[in-house]
């Protein structure tokens, strides 16, 4: 009687199993209904989609949680090879942030290897800027982002999981802002797509990923499509808006598809000697907000690592700049590092919590496991702010500027499960100091200090200072070690008037970018 029991359960289960497949399966091909049919589907070989991208980054606003920032707008030529599985990408990027400028670029995107072709990035790798003409090879964290959001937003997708049905499976609905979806999964590679129906038409209507963001947490990255319209046989969601956490950050609005144009193979060719050099996709724990989001406001350095150019830099290093202090350099964003009697203070926590957990563990062991015991954060955007959390897991105690306070609150409140690089813990309890206008730490043998200064940059601005070095320490506003033009531009004059404000005597500004230099070559230009 047991054994019968037994084989009714596993018959049950299996026959449960089919009908989930199969519903899965009807939602998938009533989709592809709707958008034309498998037939012209299938006889799909080459499409090129020409349209406008607009896009904003929600964590490099100047009010700290505020509205988020215009990136820029582009327009661009997408033509893909289907049995190829090459993209060919031509773009005209006009970024209005952090300054305008405009990149005229082309990538291209194959199975196992990216390429850029022209400037695409301030923050240019060794190899585009030793390239004549410029170009490079994409990270494998860029190719592998690339892949996904080609494969979220390709008119094939309802194709590609009727023929891979092992890959999809059904799901509970899904409800967005009051909308109940039908939806099912769909996997590619160390990926999930959750691919949401309207219940109306059958079209697909969101498509979702997991991410993690370094400031927002676990977050959802939803692309929502609309406007359906005929395009040579295709039904095309003209209107794309892409979301973080239900916030609009792209929209990209489709003018033309053509199916089937000419596509010469070396439209899609990748120059011998990068396709050598190129990296494979990266799997594992890809930081795709990252890595997106620093394209859309063009600053975006295209390395294996997130934090330094991997063919100029062996890495993160410490480089003292008097007893006891030390700057954090060899990557793009950099902290600074002060010893005190018995604890450490560090200003910025760039990038990530992997960055983080480097600095960390690297005080420990210069400074005789004394703790991090303040974390002192000159400004709230995502590029120097992303590692907040391995500071708070420690007990750091986070000083921020006027106004700022709520903002590191929610951060430190949100969920980060898919955070890779921490465990999680309770950081809502997290002692946060707000700075109304001077902050000093005293121990008896030395004094660190923040000063909130008004700026164009970003509100809730600090700058710090180590008066027994005549050291101060400054992030965007100014670079030192970088070159000065004939005059201050508004960023470096707010950094002359706070240091006039408060009446310091620096003699050196290390920075959250560059490097050292002496005050008096910024100073020397006031007035100019």
């Amino acid at each position: 009687m047991r054994r019968i029991g037994i084989l009714l359960a596993v018959v049950l289960t299996v026959m449960s199993c089919a009908t989930t497949q199969q519903r899965g399966q009807a939602l998938v091909s009533r989709g592809i209904e709707a958008v034309g049919g498998a037939d012209a589907l299938a006889r799909v070989r080459t499409l090129s989609v020409r349209g406008t991208v607009r896009q904003w980054e929600p964590e490099q606003s100047h009010v700290p949680s505020g509205e988020t920032r215009f990136a820029g707008e582009s327009t661009f030529t997408a033509l893909t090879d289907v049995s190829g599985r090459a993209t060919r990408i031509d773009w005209v990027r006009n970024f209005a942030y952090p300054a305008p400028r405009t990149f005229t670029f082309t990538e291209i995107v194959t199975a196992d290897a990216g390429y850029v072709a022209g400037i695409d990035s301030n923050g240019r790798t060794k190899q585009s800027q030793e390239s004549n003409p410029p170009a490079h090879s994409m990270s494998g964290l860029r190719l592998a982002a690339a892949q996904r959001e080609l494969q979220r937003g390709s008119l094939l997708l309802l194709l590609d999981m009727q023929r891979s049905p092992d890959r999809v499976a059904v799901v509970d609905d899904v409800t967005v802002k009051g909308i109940a979806y039908p939806a099912v999964d769909f996997r590619i590679g160390s990926q999930t797509l959750t691919v949401m129906f309207d219940r109306v038409t059958g079209l697909p209507a969101r498509i979702r990923t997991l991410d993690y963001d370094n400031i927002q947490g676990d977050s959802t990255y939803d692309l929502v499509l609309s406007d359906w319209q005929v395009m040579d046989g295709l039904r095309v969601p003209t209107i794309q808006r892409y979301e973080l956490n239900g916030a609009l950050v792209q929209e990209t609005r489709i003018a033309e598809v053509k199916v089937n144009p000419a596509a010469a193979a070396d439209r899609f060719a990748i120059p011998d000697a990068y396709r050598a050099a190129a990296a494979k996709p990266a799997t594992g724990d890809v930081p795709y907000q990252w890595v997106l989001r620093r394209q859309f406001i063009g600053v975006y350095l295209d390395s294996d690592s997130p934090s330094w150019d991997t063919r100029a830099s062996t890495g993160l290093r410490l480089q003292q700049l008097a007893p006891g202090v030390q700057h954090v350099v060899g990557g793009t964003h950099h902290s600074l590092m002060v010893e005190m009697k018995d604890y450490v203070v560090v200003f910025d926590a760039p990038i990530s919590d992997r960055q983080s957990n480097w600095v960390l563990s690297t005080a420990r062991a210069k400074y005789l496991r004394k703790p991090v015991k303040y974390l002192i954060l000159t400004h709230h955007h995502m590029d120097h702010a992303g590692g907040i959390r391995a500071y708070a897991a420690e007990g750091a105690t986070i000083v921020v500027g006027r106004g700022a306070a709520a903002h590191y609150r929610k951060i430190l409140a949100a969920p980060y499960t898919r955070n890779p690089d921490l465990p999680v813990t309770d950081l809502s309890k997290t002692a946060i100091v707000e700075v109304a206008d001077s902050y000093v730490l005293r121990d008896g043998t030395r004094e660190v200090h923040a000063y909130l200064i008004a700026n164009p940059h970003a509100d809730s601005t600090l700058i710090g200072y180590v008066p027994d070095a005549k050291l101060g320490f400054v992030t965007d506003l100014w670079s030192p070690g970088t070159p000065l033009g004939a005059q201050l531009n508004p960023g470096q004059a707010a950094v002359v008037a706070g240091v006039k404000k408060y009446g310091i005597t620096p003699q050196r500004f290390a920075g959250g970018h560059g490097s050292t230099a002496d005050y008096s070559t910024l100073s020397s230009l006031e007035g100019k």
